[in-house]
């Protein structure tokens, strides 16, 4: 294979995700079966082609480092082999944090550590109504109407999951797109 390290990795890679666009959606018995009679051995052959690169780099290059950081993760790296249920990247988490990444710098207004830890607070609870199947904007319109006369030693009541059945039959969240 020709082509600098890199490139001759990313080729590897990318056969395993094609695996992956092919069986996507499919049950996850079917991903499993299929994973192991396809994948599996594009992993074993992934691996030992790392390992004798490795061996052939100077210890502090950056391909060195790359190589030896996947080696040392590789049971994690490779877990969705044996489980179906996983997704073999992590775009959904990736997809999750864009807002926070891209929204950095408009941070600054925040202006102080209990100003930061507010919006970890708000960030949580937007998150937690999001994977409790609430509309985000629905639910604070919901504890904004409620707090006020809400008892201070029950405000878990008011929490997303326990408000959830109320809020969750008019919101439909948006559907992801695929990266």
């Amino acid at each position: 294979m020709a082509g600098t390290l890199a490139h001759q990795a990313l080729v590897r890679i990318g056969k395993i995700f094609k695996v992956e666009a092919e069986i996507s959606g499919r049950p996850p018995d079917e991903r499993m079966r299929v994973r192991q009679a396809r994948t599996r051995p594009m992993l074993d052959d992934l691996k030992v082609w790392l390992e004798t690169t490795l061996a052939q780099l100077s210890a502090k290059s950056p391909m060195a480092l790359a190589i030896g950081y996947s080696l040392s993760n590789w049971t994690a790296l490779t877990r969705f082999v044996d489980d179906g249920r996983i997704e073999a990247h992590n775009n959904a988490a990736e997809r999750a944090l864009r807002g926070v990444a891209i929204g950095r710098k408009n941070f600054l207004h925040l202006g102080s550590d209990a100003g930061g830890n507010s919006a970890a607070v708000l960030y949580t609870l937007i998150g937690s109504a999001k994977l409790n199947g609430i509309d985000p904007q629905a639910y604070l319109r919901y504890v904004l109407e409620h707090i006020a006369d809400h008892p201070i030693n029950r405000i878990d009541e008011l929490l997303p999951w326990v408000v959830a059945p109320q809020l969750q039959a008019a919101w439909h969240p948006p559907v992801a797109k695929a990266a």
